[in-house]
């Protein structure tokens, strides 16, 4: 039975007639208020409806009314009653009331819900309308293009080549600095223009074709391609959303509590999940979204200091430190190795020596983040004592673990093993992420649509290939090792030991990346130079390599365009542009000096120098 209203109870009732304000009414004539076919017959003195209709109008007007087409948006100005969600769908609009309230005709999404980032909105926002089109006329920027043009011009016609570089290598230089300015500059999108400059390649006869589509062919590359499949598998199962919600569960109960389960959990599927950004969008953004909305704390508001921009920004700060502790854990670290042994330094068993490496620093500073975070940006409410109930019930809703989640499990389980022991059995990294894919395709966890959706992938695998490509053909030409000579001669003429020249190349390296929009570019454009001038410094090769590389996932959170796991925190609407910078800047001075000291003695007990 639905329940009856008086008048007295609800006098902000519209006094019309029930089919007066009926949808299918205003459909077909939108015009029309209180007369029905007012445009096609003469007006008829509307009369009092009689009492059994008025009951009926109070007994069915809770009932959400009709979508409305989007000409008729503008008669949509009646609020309609609704029942509040029942207790298990954890609406975090309101307080679970048995009693009916006026509500926004769209109810929001289950706490802790693991949709993707894009899709969590907030409970006081309207839904959004649709983008309108782009302009069909769009093509690059003007100034950026320009801009990018001149860089390559100016350095294959203004400047001089010096002699031990020949005009194949300077060529290939321009084009290859041309394609780093129009990264930074944006003229176009990063995979239309990369596209550019390999067609300049082969249109000006600088490289064949089969040279410039060679690193189309490469491992790592492929590699990093399965590795966002991997990715959608944890959030279309909803795996990583059931690992992080028991880590709310066991560690909620304050607000640094919550930090640290998040943050523990994220370095938890770390390994198994190689994409930073995937992490961020698909499974820990939506937790941290969803907790803060039910304390009350909300983007684009003063209560987003709360609770929200704390949360946000400690997953942010803590998450190259989570990338930085396993090989497999973000793509630039499997492009770094790749780069490295093109230069000669080579690592064997490389996921259990980057482990053992990267352990003690990565461990002690992912541990510390959280805390100094809470000192100099602390959130208003210190103790979350509601969270690990809410998490339970989350837990209880989602029922037991389903068998696309336990197929996840074994597949990443089997994956990650042949990781660490591809070596020892002759099984290469790719081969080992080419059969975890094959297995959830057969079992259905992922279809092909979901992998021909999965733009991202296909995306990376056009515009990385084509850098991966252009840097191996500058090493192979000679000016990578040209370029090194030259900055270890200035390092020399200062008289630098080994070891401030490697401070002095790190620190370069690390706040160049103010001027990049994304890791992976950052590497393929610089990592080779930089670590042939370590080379060249007579800094030890090991060391070198992965200090860079580990440094390549730290800056990761250094401004609100720095990677992709920034972007997607910045746009959740909790923390300002300026804080983002100082805090960026100020967890990037922590960071150093954790890595410094305790990567020193960690480093010279391993003997890595």
């Amino acid at each position: 039975m639905r329940p009856t209203f008086t008048r007295e109870q609800w006098p902000h009732m519209s006094v019309e007639p029930w089919w007066a304000t009926s949808p299918r009414v205003k459909q077909t004539n939108p015009t029309c208020s209180c007369s029905l076919y007012r445009n096609h017959y003469s007006p008829i003195p509307a009369a009092p409806p009689p009492p059994a209709m008025e009951r009926l109008r109070l007994a069915v007007s809770h009932r959400a009314a009709l979508p409305l087409p989007t000409p008729h948006n503008h008669l949509r100005h009646r609020r309609h009653l609704h029942l509040q969600p029942s207790p298990n769908s954890l609406s975090l609009s309101l307080p679970i009331s048995p009693q009916l309230s006026p509500a926004p005709r769209r109810h929001l999404p289950p706490l802790l819900a693991s949709a993707s980032a894009s899709q969590v909105a907030s409970p006081s926002q309207s839904p959004k309308p649709a983008a309108a089109p782009a302009s069909e006329a769009g093509g690059a920027k003007l100034i950026p293009l320009l801009v990018s043009l001149a860089v390559g011009l100016a350095v294959r016609f203004l400047a001089p080549r010096p002699p031990e570089v020949t005009p194949q290598a300077w060529q290939l230089l321009s084009i290859f600095l041309t394609t780093i300015a129009g990264l930074v500059l944006g003229p176009l999108p990063v995979g239309a223009w990369a596209f550019l400059g390999l067609t300049a390649t082969v249109a000006t006869r600088t490289l064949p074709f089969t040279a410039a589509f060679g690193a189309f062919t490469n491992e790592v590359i492929w590699l990093i391609v399965i590795s966002f499949f991997f990715a959608r598998g944890f959030v279309k199962t909803g795996l990583g959303d059931r690992v992080a919600t028991y880590f709310v569960k066991w560690l909620g109960g304050s607000t640094l509590g919550l930090s640290y389960g998040l943050t523990i959990s994220e370095a938890f599927i770390a390994p198994a999940m190689p994409s930073t950004t995937a992490r961020a969008g698909g499974v820990f953004l939506p937790i941290v979204k969803s907790l803060s909305l039910s304390a009350g704390s909300k983007p684009n508001d003063p209560s987003a200091r709360k609770l929200g921009a704390y949360l946000v920004q400690s997953q942010l700060q803590a998450s190259g430190n989570s990338s930085a502790l396993f090989l497999t854990a973000a793509a630039q670290n499997l492009l770094c190795l790749k780069l490295a042994e093109e230069i000669g330094v080579k690592i064997a068993s490389p996921w259990i020596y980057w482990l053992k490496v990267a352990s003690l620093p990565a461990i002690v500073s992912l541990l510390a983040t959280p805390y100094l975070l809470y000192k100099i940006f602390p959130p208003e409410i210190k103790d979350t004592p509601d969270a690990p109930a809410i998490a339970a019930q989350k837990l209880k809703n989602m029922g037991p673990v389903t068998k696309s989640e336990w197929v996840m499990v074994a597949t990443m389980i089997l994956a990650v093993s042949l990781w660490i022991s591809g070596d020892a059995i002759g099984v290469s990294s790719v081969v080992a992420a080419m059969i975890g894919l094959s297995i959830l395709l057969l079992l259905g966890v992922l279809n092909w649509e979901d992998c021909l959706n999965e733009k991202s992938a296909w995306d990376t695998l056009a515009w990385f290939a084509i850098l991966v490509g252009m840097a191996g053909q500058l090493t192979n030409l000679g000016i990578v090792s040209w370029m090194s000579n030259c900055v270890a001669k200035v390092l020399q003429s200062f008289s630098l030991s080994w070891p401030a020249a490697f401070g002095v190349l790190q620190a370069s390296y690390f706040f160049i990346h103010y001027l990049f929009a994304s890791q992976t570019a950052h590497v393929g454009a610089l990592y080779s130079a930089f670590l042939a001038m370590h080379l060249a410094a007579g800094v030890p090769a090991v060391l070198s390599a992965l200090a860079l590389t580990y440094n390549s996932n730290l800056f990761g959170a250094l401004t609100h365009y720095s990677s992709g796991q920034s972007a997607v925190y910045y746009g959740a609407g909790y923390v300002d542009l300026p804080d983002v910078f100082k805090l960026g800047f100020a967890t990037a001075a922590i960071n150093a000096v954790i890595w410094g000291v305790v990567a020193t003695f960690w480093w010279k007990f391993l003997g890595l120098y």
